[in-house]
């Protein structure tokens, strides 16, 4: 650990007056309180300098009003205006356990490191659908676990949520590029083609309320997926074969539905050798048994999610949120990949609300 460790808390924060102020009590609870709070409100139409007024006496808390320029740029200006060397930053829609600094300042005594990430989970007062979308976006089943706390992952890429960076690396890098989606990762690139490491904290969680609609989740994502193949022409070094999976499945779920449908208007027998053994089959059956490994692994997800959940709704609400997750970051990755390396068209022209204004 560094000397004179002296934390800041960033919170990038555009509306959402319920949600910081939650985030914010949360943070008058915590065990280890020697930390700053520094709340940038990136050009709120309505101020919240009057929620962050009400915890003057119980936080050291800054409040700073700019022009709106999405949560990257306004992350920045949070660290040059902080007073603390190690940042973190916290998103409005988080709420912080008591004993998340104080595991933040462990990890950091025990094993420092100049970057880090802690995983998400759902708080059990959230919606069933909260709940759904929390087990969607962290279990392993879904995305490997890396973003639920799996420890042995190699790169570590933190996520902006939850997410820890030290005044020596911002210094260095820059902070935050000109990407308004994807930002996180891009830094995290950023920080080890800068010789920085990046690590997991797993047992610094917070909980993460994300999206509160199925249109705002499958939203997200789609831009997740609109963000991965610019991410990968940016930092060509860190691309993974495992960025295509979500695409596949969209494929695969297509092709399987597709194939259900046109059963019904087909009636032909078809005959396959199995070796020795002839068997007919229709294409209703064979659609069918093209589609085992999809209704398999969908009963997976239903039964390991209600079982985690103790909820048989939220199992259910899994499937549906996980068919989004995939089918929409899927779409917007083969969208951007094929627009961005076939068609080479500049991703900035093609999808302008992934970058900030001046960057165009």
């Amino acid at each position: 650990m560094k000397e004179n460790l002296n934390i800041s808390i960033i919170i990038a924060v555009y509306q959402r007056t319920d949600e910081l102020r939650e985030l914010l009590q949360s943070l008058i609870k915590q065990i280890d309180s020697d930390f700053e709070v520094v709340v940038v409100d990136d050009g709120s139409p309505e101020k919240l300098l009057s929620v962050t007024e009400e915890f003057n006496s119980k936080l050291n808390i800054q409040y700073f009003y700019k022009e709106n320029s999405g949560a990257g740029k306004s992350r920045n200006y949070g660290m040059e205006s902080a007073h603390g060397n190690y940042f973190i930053f916290l998103d409005s829609d988080t709420i912080a356990p008591e004993n998340y600094i104080q595991s933040i300042r462990k990890e950091l005594k025990e094993n420092y490191v100049d970057a880090f990430g802690g995983p998400d989970a759902a708080d059990e007062n959230f919606s069933d659908l909260q709940k759904a979308i929390s087990f969607s976006m962290t279990s392993f089943l879904t995305t490997g676990g890396i973003r639920g706390g799996k420890k042995h992952i190699g790169k570590f890429q933190p996520r902006s949520f939850n997410m820890g960076i030290s005044k020596e690396a911002f210094v260095k890098t820059g902070g935050f590029g000109e990407l308004r989606i994807g930002e996180d990762p891009d830094l995290s690139m950023i920080l080890w083609e800068n010789g920085f490491e990046t690590r997991l904290f797993p047992e610094s969680k917070v909980y993460h309320k994300r999206r509160t609609s199925l249109k705002k989740f499958a939203k997200q994502v789609y831009q997740f997926g609109v963000a991965r193949p610019i991410l990968n022409q940016r930092h060509p070094n860190y691309t993974k074969l495992t960025f295509w999976f979500p695409s596949l499945f969209l494929i695969y779920f297509s092709f399987c539905l597709l194939s259900f449908i046109a059963s019904f208007f087909r009636n032909e027998i078809m005959k396959i050798n199995l070796g020795s053994i002839w068997i007919n089959l229709n294409y209703f059956q064979i659609s069918t048994l093209f589609s085992i490994p999809f209704v398999f692994y969908l009963l997976m997800i239903f039964f390991y999610s209600s079982i985690q959940n103790k909820s048989i709704k939220v199992g259910f609400f899994s499937i549906i949120t996980t068919l989004i997750q995939f089918s929409f970051y899927g779409y917007g990755f083969l969208q951007s990949w094929l627009v961005t390396n076939l068609l080479k068209q500049k991703p900035d022209k093609i999808f302008p609300s992934h970058f900030h204004k001046n960057s165009l």
